[in-house]
């Protein structure tokens, strides 16, 4: 089981963070697209570390098109020497339309030509064949000179695609080189569900679970005593409600019989109550979707989880690192 940072810094504190990251003996990194870009940080770390895989874990997929994700995920790769890895999610509908101003329909399905356009666009670039993709949601059939990269020397970009519902797992089964569990999610969700999911997309293209890695945050709570854990766990309950209150993912909550909770949430949240959000997550959710310990507890636990279930796990970077190798 690989295990990735999250990196959420400064710009200027990028480079450093990468290269504690590496030499922290980590797999990878991931760069998240919360308050600023995903890619940017990915050029520094490419430039500051020599052997880590550097993911996007996600670069929001509708709030751009298949050419301009084409042209900088191949740059990156490029950059690296081939570590990158374009981690890609559809985000949900209000973000898309009312954030970003873009399109939104049927996000499985422009998921799935999404990522076939991509790589329509890097086929033309090592083959030289005219660009010809033609579909529901996208068209790219120019590429002339002046705009073709030409044959890259490292092998394309990984693509790993972010899924919670039943619709886009499947998609990913059938495109992407990975999944992307969301953070959201428990043990149980992703057995039962997630991975029941995208392995009838992967039978479906023809490929096995060994063809594909799977990768999931997990939400933690770490400190060294009670009190810090005290301090830290306010936070946590918040981060899951917040995620609670989303009716997208309210599937894995009535998963668990919390339907009802995911109601609740959504209600509160219209009406802006995010400290009552936070105090409405009990212990037993906590303990469901969330990790809290020390760093020795956590760690143990992690793998408990996790380990034979999925390829790599996500953590934040703490103050004392979970030692998760054994």
């Amino acid at each position: 089981m690989k295990v990735d940072a999250i990196v959420n810094r400064p710009l200027s504190e990028t480079a450093e963070a990468a290269r504690a990251v590496e030499a922290a003996g980590f797999d990878g990194m991931v760069s998240v697209e919360i308050a600023n870009d995903p890619f940017l940080p990915v050029a520094l770390a490419a430039q500051s570390t020599e052997r880590i895989d550097l993911l996007t874990g996600i670069a929001v997929a509708f709030a751009r098109n298949p050419m301009n994700v084409a042209v900088i995920a191949n740059d990156l790769n490029r950059f690296s020497g081939g570590r990158f890895v374009l981690g890609l999610g559809s985000q949900i509908r209000p973000h898309i339309t009312k954030r970003f101003s873009m399109p939104w329909s049927d996000p499985a399905r422009r998921m799935r030509e999404f990522v076939l356009a991509v790589r329509a666009i890097w086929n033309s670039w090592n083959t030289g064949e005219p660009l010809a993709f033609r579909g529901e949601f996208y068209r790219h059939t120019l590429m002339t000179p002046m705009f073709d990269q030409g044959p890259s020397d490292v092998p394309d970009p990984r693509v790993f695609v972010a899924a919670v519902g039943p619709a886009m797992t499947r998609t990913v089964g059938e495109v992407a080189d990975g999944l992307l569990a969301h953070g959201f999610t428990t043990a149980s969700y992703l057995r039962e569900v997630t991975l029941a999911n995208l392995d009838v997309g992967l039978r479906a293209s023809g490929r096995t679970r060994a063809d594909i890695e799977v990768s999931v945050p997990v939400m933690c709570a770490v400190g060294r005593d009670e009190a810090e854990l005290a301090e830290r766990l306010p936070a946590l309950r918040r981060q899951l409600a917040f995620y609670g209150s989303t009716p997208a993912y309210r599937g894995v909550l009535e998963h668990h019989g919390w339907g009802e909770l995911g109601d609740e949430l959504n209600r509160l949240s219209k009406r802006g109550e995010w400290v009552a959000m936070g105090d409405a997550i009990g212990d037993d959710v906590v303990r469901e979707f969330a990790v809290v310990g020390d760093a020795a507890t956590v760690a143990a636990e992690i793998r408990r989880r996790f380990d034979g279930l999925v390829d790599r796990v996500q953590t934040g970077l703490v103050d004392e690192p979970l030692p998760l190798r054994t």
